[in-house]
């Protein structure tokens, strides 16, 4: 939750709704937005009576960030086709007079009911926790939401600010039949996450030691705890604990406006979560994606056994040009995650639903890039497109040499790496371009050597990516350890007219980049790969295709159950 500055019901809020204009180069095709005015954070996403939920946080009266926040709620039955419903939480009593602000749901077993916690901002401008439960849990769309009569069921404990007590995980269940949940906090410029315990889910006690801490960060917000298999990239329910899991705890710290991860041990004897390093503030420390990507939620899907993530994808232009198009805000396409094989990162890739959107294909097979090569992907709609390419690998003996203590990943990418000769790379693709590639957007590897290994930067350089110039174009990049032997490296690019989502070497790194082309719009725009490195590279295997529009409607238009 992003913040600048008798049981009752959720509903009672007669919302503005603005119409959207029609011109819209920028508004996506299948990614999750809004129909109309602000989003941000993904709060609650569950699988409930063979329905996906997914709400989130939304101004419902103007395309900018609001003072009193609603859940906007929308439902699926494949996590790409919507169906946009009321809102299920507004802004009603004295614990959320100042909006109902994010958090998240936990099914209940045995009575299979899901559970959300969510933070209001009371009449006192106070965070707190406050509980909602379905008004009739037999209906699979859970259209109404009732509050707690014990609300607010946790306030700010000592040692933690009033107003940076926020953002409550889903709960799970230790052996001892206990739930535990954690709430994102602040005390000073120290960032906490705290643990609370209760064993009815009404009735909290905050543990003393803080779950986790971060000297000279400020705030965590969104904290998400889940447990990842260590031998499967099957996922598991958020209560799971034994020897075949570890667990992950994910940060967004506001200052960074960036997601961070934390794969650790966890006692839940003495309630103690032992990352295995500690936050650094440095290129080192575990991002889940290296764009524009925060305030992201998990949940576990036991229809397929997989844990999904979702993530808030903010604009990068101004808020007048919000207001012009009357909404602002996408949410990434879900992504399922896994641990890797090493056992040191998390690996994340797109749901495989969104291939049910793939339409015209092209395939290019053994074409060799020279140094200083380009080739159009043509054939299929390059604003709207899913792209795979594997590239061989020369030799990686002949890698340039790199002092990593003397680089930034970030700064490298920010000085338009894509264009520079490197022997390997820079090499990957042009996405959104123009004709003429005056305008585009480079995502691509390059190979470096340094004392003892081999490694690869991956950036995406979105310095070209538009001719205006009152755009955010920060680039973003980060370097990873490739296996000397190493032969391929993968790269595949989701493109929505003003997103692309970038997963690099079979999801092990992800970035994530808005763009606002002024020529590469619709039917002008271009796909192309490339070669900037010296040394040659084979596309071993190149599959892109045509994205269908994934279909979002208004309950109003279905028969209602």
């Amino acid at each position: 939750m992003e913040i600048s500055g008798e049981v009752a019901s959720s509903h009672n809020l007669n919302s503005t709704m603005y119409k959207v204009p029609q011109k819209q180069p920028y508004r996506t095709w299948y990614h999750f937005q809004p129909p109309q005015c602000w989003m941000n954070d993904p709060n609650a996403p569950m699988y409930y009576k063979g329905v996906y939920h997914f709400f989130y946080q939304h101004n419902p009266h103007a395309a900018t960030f609001g003072e009193k926040m609603v859940w906007a709620h929308s439902v699926s039955y494949d996590l790409i086709n919507w169906i946009h419903l009321d809102h299920a939480i507004e802004p009603s009593e004295q614990f959320d007079f100042n909006g109902c602000w994010s958090g998240s749901a936990t099914i209940i077993p045995g009575k299979e009911k899901p559970v959300i916690l969510y933070t209001g901002i009371d009449d006192k401008k106070h965070q707190v926790q406050n509980i909602a439960m379905p008004k009739n849990p037999s209906d699979p769309f859970l259209r109404e939401w009732v509050k707690h009569p014990q609300n607010p069921v946790m306030t700010p404990p000592s040692g933690v600010e009033v107003d940076n007590f926020r953002d409550p995980s889903t709960a799970w269940q230790g052996k001892d039949g206990k739930w535990r949940v954690v709430i994102g906090a602040q005390n000073g410029d120290e960032g906490k996450v705290v643990l609370y315990q209760s064993e009815d889910f009404a009735n909290w006690t905050v543990e003393l030691k803080p779950f986790f801490a971060s000297d000279n960060t400020g705030v965590c917000e969104c904290p998400d705890f889940f447990p990842v298999s260590i031998n499967s990239t099957n996922g598991v329910d958020t209560s799971v604990q034994n020897q075949s899991v570890r667990h992950v705890l994910k940060i967004s710290y506001l200052r960074l406006h960036q997601d961070y991860y934390f794969l650790g041990k966890y006692a839940n004897e003495d309630g103690n979560f032992t990352p295995d390093v500690k936050f650094t503030g440095t290129s080192l420390d575990l991002r889940l994606d290296y764009g524009k990507f925060y305030a992201s939620k998990s949940f576990f899907d036991h229809a397929k056994s997989r844990r999904i993530l979702w993530g808030w994808v903010e604009e990068c232009d101004t808020s007048h040009d919000d207001i012009e198009k009357g909404w602002a805000g996408l949410q990434c396409i879900p992504r399922q995650v896994w641990l890797d094989e090493s056992g040191n990162r998390l690996m994340q890739w797109p749901i495989e639903e969104i291939e049910t959107l793939r339409d015209k294909h092209i395939s290019i097979v053994g074409e060799k890039l020279v140094g200083g090569s380009i080739l159009e992907i043509s054939g299929i709609t390059a604003s709207q497109a899913d792209v795979e390419v594997l590239f061989e690998l020369p030799e990686l003996e002949n890698a340039e040499w790199l002092e990593e203590s003397e680089v930034d990943p970030r700064v490298l990418c920010s000085e338009e790496y894509a264009s520079r000769s490197g022997i390997i790379g820079p090499f990957g693709l042009l996405a959104l371009a123009s004709e003429d590639q005056t305008e585009h957007t480079a995502i691509f590897f390059r190979i470096y050597k340094t004392s003892n290994r081999y490694v690869c930067f991956m950036c995406s350089d979105q310095s070209r990516s538009s001719l205006r110039q009152d755009l955010d174009k920060t680039t973003d990049g980060t370097i990873f350890d490739i296996d000397p032997n190493q032969k391929t490296i993968s790269l595949r690019s989701l493109i929505d007219r003003s997103i692309i989502e970038s997963f690099g070497e079979k999801g092990r790194i992800c970035i994530t980049s808005r763009v606002y082309p002024s020529l590469a719009i619709d039917k002008d725009a271009h796909l192309y790969v490339f070669n900037n490195g010296r040394q040659s590279v084979v596309i071993s295997e190149l599959n892109a295709w045509s994205m269908k529009h994934a279909e979002f409607g208004q309950e109003e238009s279905i028969h209602k159950q």
